[in-house]
């Protein structure tokens, strides 16, 4: 049963509860003591204080300590009622019992009688604070792991989704391709016209597409695990893999961060790939240090500030020849990381792309 924001409100008050309720009883314990004693500060040092003393403080502060880790706990409020009613009734029990037995066995003297009355709640309000508390962490710690296993399942079915997808596309996509391209080539052998030209332009890009497909269903695998990735190593991989002409390459940062590393190469191949077909073969790209991230950035015309945004949209690109799917690939490797990236102007005047958020331990 799920409680209203009223009920919310009032349960919030638990954590102040049960510390009022510990000095409450600290104050109880004072009192009847002095009433009993005169009001003397020579009872202090007598064998009846020190007993008490020892006997229920440690249970005393156990409830003031109990309301101050709630008040400091990720428990949620949920749990509250539950711990608020084994703290009541683990009171209203325990002294209720030893009321019965004073009853049947009354001490000598009303002072010890009040005095074992007193001791009874504070045991049983210690006790069962004690055990609501153990269990509202069992109950969360078994809802985490519940949620733990549920989230891993979705990523095996999503992956496997994206798996069946890239399947698909690279089989049921690229068997025709291979044919149309095939019967091109043999009509080039047999005659000579600008059309054949366009169609081999065309299967190019097809081509592309579908490479861009297979990247970015890969991209959308959610990451399960990282490892200690050094972003040179990466960059520098990832550069001898993408056709770069006469581009120039500087690394300024020997940083490693957790990351997927197969992730992590897909999000610089396609940031390098960017950088030369927009920023021109000849472009220069930097790869630095951020203080919670890294940046990656280059030379060449940049990016309009109106376009920043929609650069990572899919299917956008600033050029006939792209396929807007390389950004957009960059930005979900990214956010698959629990990273966050943006576009601003780059120290030359070209594009900037900013990776934040990144866990470096």
């Amino acid at each position: 049963m799920r409680m209203d924001s009223e009920g919310r409100a009032r349960w919030r008050q638990l954590p102040l509860f049960l510390q009022g309720t510990g000095l409450l009883f600290f104050a109880i314990f004072f009192i009847v003591f002095f009433f009993f004693h005169g009001f003397e500060i020579e009872g202090l040092y007598s064998d009846n204080f020190v007993f008490g003393i020892i006997t229920t403080y440690p249970f005393m502060f156990g409830i003031i300590y109990a309301g101050y880790w709630l008040d400091g706990s990720r428990l949620p409020v949920g749990r509250y009622p539950r711990i608020g009613k084994w703290f009541v009734g683990g009171l209203v029990g325990f002294l209720s019992l030893n009321a019965l037995m004073i009853s049947v066995w009354p001490a000598d003297a009303l002072y010890n009688n009040l005095m074992w009355g007193l001791f009874a709640a504070v045991v049983g309000g210690a006790g069962g604070v004690t055990i609501g508390l153990f269990e509202a962490r069992a109950i969360e710690r078994a809802l985490a792991a519940e949620r733990q296993e549920l989230k891993r399942r979705r990523v095996e079915e999503r992956n496997q989704r994206l798996d069946e997808f890239a399947d698909t596309v690279s089989h049921d996509l690229r068997n025709p391709l291979n044919v149309a391209s095939g019967r091109l080539e043999l009509a080039r052998a047999d005659c000579e016209s600008e059309h054949l030209a366009a169609v081999a332009d065309a299967h190019d890009r097809m081509e592309s597409l579908i490479d861009g497909l297979l990247a970015l269903a890969k991209s959308g695998r959610d990451i399960q695990e990282t490892e200690q990735v050094r972003l040179s190593d990466v960059v520098e991989r990832c550069w001898e893999h993408v056709a770069t002409a006469n581009a120039t390459m500087a690394i300024e940062t020997d940083q490693a961060v957790r990351a997927d590393r197969s992730r992590l190469r897909q999000l610089f191949e396609n940031l390098i790939r960017n950088s030369v077909e927009h920023g021109g073969e000849n472009v220069t790209v930097t790869v630095g240090r951020l203080d919670d991230g890294f940046y990656f950035e280059d030379d060449g015309s940049g990016i309009p500030v109106e376009d920043r945004e929609r650069v990572f949209e899919m299917g956008y690109s600033l050029s006939q020849e792209g396929t807007g799917l390389g950004l957009n690939i960059v930005k979900q490797v990214a956010e698959a990381h629990g990273w966050r990236i943006r576009v601003t102007d780059g120290s030359d005047g070209g594009a900037r792309f900013e990776v934040t958020g990144v866990d470096d331990e």
